[in-house]
This record gives structure tokens, C-alpha cells and sequence, in this order.
């Protein structure tokens, strides 16, 4: 019965729907999707120059929304093309950037009001050894499992918790 030709071509029809559908045959789980970069999207760079434009689609023919003009500004990429990149910043808006304009060092942003204390080590019992103001740009250095993050900066650095800042969050922040 499995040589027939109806049961060979049910087999490679549900193979080929499969295939369309990006699954892997019997896992029922989407592949993973190659970019241009080869990098993982979502994923978060931050602003290379003190200034870089944001358009409204992938190309310099593209209206100009805005300039960004924060050096390190941390930006979360949601989607690209070889030479541009779809980006979500901390207030939540969309634009596309040049790859170009974009590093993939890792930094942070202090969006709420008042200034975080950085500890020495992670946890409750740490001491202040640095403060960061609101809407502070720091570097992140990397975080643990159990939600604290090295910041480290040019006036000093230290722990705190992932929730304090944007950036970290590894799912995608803006749709």
C-alpha cells in the first residue's frame, strides 16, 4: 500500500506545503530565517554617528522622517535588507537606517525620570558606586540569568536590573 501512487504523491504534496510553510517535516517548528547580516532579528546596535537619518523605507530615495542625533543611542533592528535596516528606537518609533550608521556594540537607555543607582555587584546588598541619570546612554557589558546587568560607562559603571532600561529586552519592542 505505501508504493501506491496516491499514497507517494499525498507524501510529496505534505512535504512540499511543508516546505512552503518553512517547516521542518515532522517537527511542525519554522526554520530560521537567514537575513542579509546573517544576525539574528530582533536584535539591538546602537547609533554609530551623532547624527544618522531615519526614512521611511529602505533607501536615500526614501522621505526623511527624522534625524537621530544621539551617539550610542541603543536601537532594536526588526527587519532588514543588505544595505539598510528596519529599526525600533526607545520611544517606540519605526524607521529605516543605513547599516552603515549602525554599530553592534550593545548599549542602554535610562527612560524613566529618576536616577538609578549602579551597584558594585548584582543584587539588593550592593553598594552605589556610579549613578545614572534619566536618559542616560550607557554601555552594556552583559546580564545575568537572574535579571542584573553590568553597565559600564566613561564616568564609571556597575549592576542593575534589566527593568531599569531599555534595551535589553530580547523581544521585539515595536511592531
Amino acid at each position: 500500500m505505501s508504493d501506491s501512487p496516491l499514497i507517494k504523491g499525498l507524501v510529496l504534496a505534505t512535504a512540499a506545503v511543508l516546505a512552503l510553510a518553512g517547516c521542518k517535516a515532522g517537527h511542525g517548528q519554522p526554520q530560521a530565517r537567514t537575513t542579509p547580516s546573517n544576525l539574528p532579528v530582533p536584535r539591538y546596535v546602537s547609533l554609530k554617528f551623532a547624527e544618522v537619518n531615519a526614512r521611511g523605507g529602505p533607501g536615500d530615495d526614501y522621505r526623511l522622517l527624522w534625524v537621530y542625533r544621539a551617539k550610542g543611542l541603543p536601537l532594536q533592528v526588526i527587519e532588514e535588507t543588505p544595505e539598510w535596516r528596519r529599526v525600533c528606537d526607545p520611544k517606540g518609533a519605526v524607521a529605516w537606517v543605513k547599516a552603515t550608521g549602525i554599530d553592534g556594540r550593545r548599549t542602554v537607555v535610562r527612560l524613566k525620570p529618576d536616577p538609578l543607582p549602579l551597584l558594585d555587584k548584582p543584587g539588593p546588598g550592593g553598594k552605589t558606586q556610579a549613578t545614572l541619570a534619566a536618559d542616560a546612554v550607557i554601555g552594556l557589558d552583559h546580564c545575568n540569568k537572574q535579571g542584573w546587568c553590568k553597565l559600564k560607562g566613561r564616568g564609571g559603571g556597575g549592576w542593575a536590573q534589566a527593568s531599569e532600561f531599555w534595551g535589553v529586552d530580547d523581544r521585539r519592542q515595536c511592531r
